[in-house]
């Protein structure tokens, strides 16, 4: 299986601060390793037909973090939520119609965040004045995931760009089958990872996307009352039983408790402190299959790093849609008429070179 690498060097230069993280970092994204891609997806799809399309992206959401560091959080989950349900194809964004309730309406996404919908539709508006309706919605939700990453403090890597978007979207049942539930331990994730190609390794570098963002008491009360999770250390359940009382709540509390806005390793360092939020993090420190990766990552930021870049693209490309398959959006809460793409694919695509 061939490697692929690219000529290309994305660059981040920042000077700011967002909620309270300094940046000025200059972070080569060429230094990753990257997964093999697949037929149809190259670093530079839009490098002649949308020049500027990263930098809108980035521009937008440098911008929109300002006032909402959450935001970044909620458009990194969006971006799982799509690619774990029939593949990477945007159809997690398409609104529900007669044919049956639209994926958004399953219960594990009655949380993702409207403003991370809105944020894809403001970017997608930008990037079609400035190119026109070329670029897919699901390299949007990539792009905007990648970008919430290293404008919190994580890696900056490449996306691998080409996806067209889905033309329906999952029916609730295949929603509820590939997207675990909080309370899920090991064997049932790495049952669900497995069935989409994903490892053990892929599990734990993809769980640490949960090193942002908030979490809702209800998706893990269930270690706390009526009686204590062993595996969750004593100080932590009480502090965390007085923003969840037992009857239920709509209260949600942070993922991370020391660096709850900064994409780093502490993640993987709470867990090994009994301070993970669900059965489904704080599992992953007690199975022996998956607690010598955890505890690899506490201590070593940059290989954590490293591999959740190549964690990431892998899952990016899980079933995606290229060449004539699928379609590109007019708009990416609804399928376009009469199930026509009547907008052409890209063309003069230039082709990544391939080290054996």
């Amino acid at each position: 299986m061939a490697i692929y690498t690219s000529s290309l060097s994305i660059t981040l230069f920042i000077a700011t601060s967002l909620a309270g993280v300094p940046f000025f970092l200059a972070v080569n994204a060429d230094s990753f390793t990257y997964p093999p891609l697949e037929t149809g997806l190259s670093f530079n799809y839009y490098e002649s037909s949308c020049p500027q399309l990263e930098r809108i992206v980035r521009h937008y959401l440098w911008s929109s973090f300002k006032t909402d560091i959450g935001l970044a959080a909620g458009l990194l989950r969006l971006h799982f939520h799509d690619c774990f349900v029939q593949g990477c194809d945007a159809s997690v964004l398409l609104d529900g119609s007669a044919s049956g309730p639209s994926e958004q309406q399953a219960p594990p996404n009655l949380t993702l965040r409207p403003a991370a919908f809105k944020a894809i539709n403001d970017i997608r508006a930008l990037i079609d004045k400035d190119c026109g309706v070329i670029v897919s919605c699901a390299d949007v939700v990539a792009l905007a995931a990648r970008d919430s990453v290293a404008l919190s403090g994580g890696p900056n890597y490449k996306v691998p760009l080409g996806r067209r978007d889905g033309l329906n979207f999952a029916s609730q049942q295949a929603t509820l089958a590939n997207l675990p539930a909080p309370t899920s331990d090991v064997s049932k994730l790495l049952s669900v990872l497995n069935n989409l190609g994903l490892d053990a390794n892929d599990l734990v570098a993809l769980s640490g996307g949960h090193t942002i963002g908030l979490a809702h008491c209800t998706s893990f009360t269930n270690r706390l009352y009526p009686t204590q999770d062993s595996t969750m250390n004593q100080f932590f359940a009480s502090e965390l039983k007085l923003t969840c009382p037992e009857s239920d709540t709509v209260n949600t509390t942070v993922n991370d408790i020391h660096t709850p806005n900064t994409f780093d390793n502490m993640y993987y360092a709470d867990l090994v402190n009994r301070e993970g939020l669900f059965t489904s993090d704080q599992d992953l420190y007690t199975d022996s299959r998956t607690k010598p990766i955890v505890s690899a990552f506490a201590t070593n930021q940059q290989l954590f790093f490293h591999k959740f870049v190549y964690s990431i693209v892998k899952m990016g490309q899980l079933s995606v849609l290229t060449g004539n398959d699928g379609e590109i959006r007019a708009n990416c809460s609804t399928q376009n008429p009469s199930n026509i793409d009547f907008l052409k694919p890209v063309i003069n695509i230039k082709n990544d070179s391939q080290v054996s």
